[in-house]
C-alpha cells in the first residue's frame, strides 16, 4: 500500500494537542513523524485523573497514533545536533512553542532554511508570530472565549458556552495540516520551501466563517440560537420523543417540510397562512414549534429517525458518545493493539474522517513510547552519512 503521503519525513516538535493531531493527520496519511519530545515527555502523555494511563494516556493516544519518539534536551549542545541533523533530512519542521522560543534554540526558520531550504517550516501558536497579542499564552478554552465562539452557543441570556471538546485544538490541527499539505504541493510545482505562521484565533475566525462572514457582510452579528439550526426555522430544533429521548429535526427546504407535514399526518400545515412558508414560519417560531413538539410526543426517538430518514427529512437522534461509537461506519475508527497497556492491549482511535478507494487514510502503529526509537534514529542518522561529533565541530567553529 502506497498512501498519499508516504516518503515524507516531519520532524515534530509539537506537544499537547494542536500541533501533534497536525501530524497525527500527516502520518494517517503515510508520513513519516518523528516526535522529538523534552525528557519528560510531552505533557498530555500523564493527562487526565485516571494514573493507570500514564505515559500513554487517552488524550495522547488522540494524536499520535505511529509517530515515532527520541527525547532530547535542546538546551544541551549534544542533544540539539541530534535534532539538527533529523531536522536537516526532513521535509516539514512542525512547532508550537511560544513564539520566538524556537529562534532562541536555534531551529528557527532562517537557521534550518540555511541547511535545508527546501524545508517547510510550520509554526502554531495562539494568536500568530507576530502582532500585539503574539506573546498572549492561549490554550482552547481561552481562544473559545476571545474568538467570540463561546457567545455563539446557547441561546440569548445564557451565560457563555464552552463547546464540549477541545474543538480549537483539533481545528487548529487541521489547519495546520491543510496548510502544509499546501506547501509540499508548491514545492513539488519547484515552489520551494515554506514559512507558514497559523494561529488558534485565526484559525477559529476561519472555522467560523458561517457566523462572521454575515455580520462582516451586513454588520449585523449571528443571533444566540440554542437548538435551533442555522436556518433559524423551529422546524430545525431539538425535539422530545414519547420514550424521553431528543430527536434534532433539520427541516428547512420547502420540499422537506411538505415531506414533514405529509409523514405526521399534517398535510393542513401547507395551507396554513402562519406556516405555508419559510418567512411565514419564522413569524410564527413559537406556535409552529409548539404543534411540532405535540406530534413529536407521540412516538419514540428510534422510530422518527428511521421512519422520517427514509422519508428524505434529515432527522437524527441525540446519541452519547458510545451510542455514536457504536454506529460508526467501516474505517470510521481504527483498531490498534498496544501492548503492555493498562487493562487492555486493543484499543480504538478515530481516523481522519474520509475515506479513499484505495490506499486511503490510517495506521496500525500503536502510539510510541517516550524515547522508544532512540536507537533507531541514531542509527538512521549515521546510516545517512551524519556525523554528529564533525558536525558539532563545525557548529562550534
Amino acid at each position: 500500500m502506497t498512501q498519499p503521503l508516504a516518503g515524507i519525513r516531519i520532524a515534530d516538535f509539537s506537544h499537547v494537542m494542536a500541533g501533534p493531531y497536525a501530524s497525527h493527520l500527516l502520518r494517517l496519511m503515510g508520513a513519516e513523524v518523528i516526535k522529538i519530545e523534552p525528557k519528560t515527555g510531552d505533557n498530555f502523555r500523564n493527562y487526565g485523573k485516571d494514573r493507570q494511563y500514564d505515559g500513554l494516556s487517552p488524550a495522547f493516544l488522540a494524536a499520535n497514533l505511529g509517530k515515532k519518539s527520541i527525547a532530547l534536551d535542546l538546551k544541551d549542545e549534544a542533544d540539539l545536533d541530534i535534532a539538527r541533523a533529523i531536522v536537516a533530512r526532513s521535509d516539514v519542521l512542525l512547532e508550537n512553542f511560544r513564539p520566538g522560543v524556537i529562534d532562541r534554540l536555534g531551529l528557527g526558520y532562517a537557521a534550518v532554511a540555511q541547511d535545508n531550504p527546501d524545508i517547510i517550516f510550520c509554526s502554531v501558536s495562539g494568536y500568530g508570530q507576530d502582532g500585539p497579542h503574539r506573546d498572549w499564552p492561549a490554550i482552547d478554552n481561552i481562544v473559545q472565549a476571545t474568538s467570540g465562539m463561546m457567545l455563539l452557543s446557547g441561546s440569548e441570556g445564557d451565560p457563555p458556552v464552552r463547546v464540549g471538546f477541545p474543538i480549537v485544538d483539533t481545528l487548529t490541527g487541521q489547519t495546520a495540516a491543510i496548510a502544509i499539505l499546501g506547501a509540499l504541493m508548491k514545492r513539488s510545482h519547484g515552489g520551494g520551501g515554506s514559512h507558514i505562521d497559523v494561529s488558534m484565533f485565526d484559525a477559529s475566525l476561519a472555522f467560523m466563517t458561517s457566523a462572521l462572514t454575515p455580520y462582516l457582510v451586513t454588520g449585523e452579528p449571528l443571533g444566540r440560537m440554542g437548538n435551533t439550526g442555522y436556518s433559524g426555522l423551529p422546524t430545525a430544533s431539538l425535539f422530545t420523543a414519547r420514550d424521553g429521548r431528543d430527536v434534532s429535526l433539520g427541516v428547512v427546504q420547502p420540499n422537506q417540510f411538505a415531506a414533514l407535514a405529509r409523514h405526521v399526518g399534517r398535510e393542513d400545515w401547507l395551507s396554513d397562512p402562519r406556516f405555508a412558508t419559510p418567512d411565514a414560519r419564522r413569524a410564527n417560531f413559537d406556535a409552529m414549534k409548539a404543534e411540532l413538539a405535540a406530534v413529536m410526543a407521540t412516538r419514540d426517538a428510534a422510530e422518527w429517525e428511521s421512519g422520517m430518514s427514509a422519508a428524505g427529512i434529515p432527522c437524527g437522534m441525540v446519541r452519547r458518545l458510545d451510542e455514536a461509537a457504536s454506529i460508526a461506519g467501516e474505517g470510521a475508527l481504527i483498531n490498534v493493539s498496544i501492548p503492555g497497556f493498562s487493562k487492555a492491549t486493543d484499543v480504538q482511535v478515530p481516523n481522519a474522517g474520509f475515506r479513499m478507494a484505495k490506499d486511503g487514510p490510517g495506521c496500525d502503529a500503536p502510539a510510541p513510547r517516550l524515547d522508544e526509537h532512540r536507537e533507531d534514529i541514531l542509527a538512521w542518522l549515521a546510516d545517512s552519512g551524519c556525523d554528529l561529533e564533525r558536525q558539532r565541530g563545525m557548529v562550534a567553529r
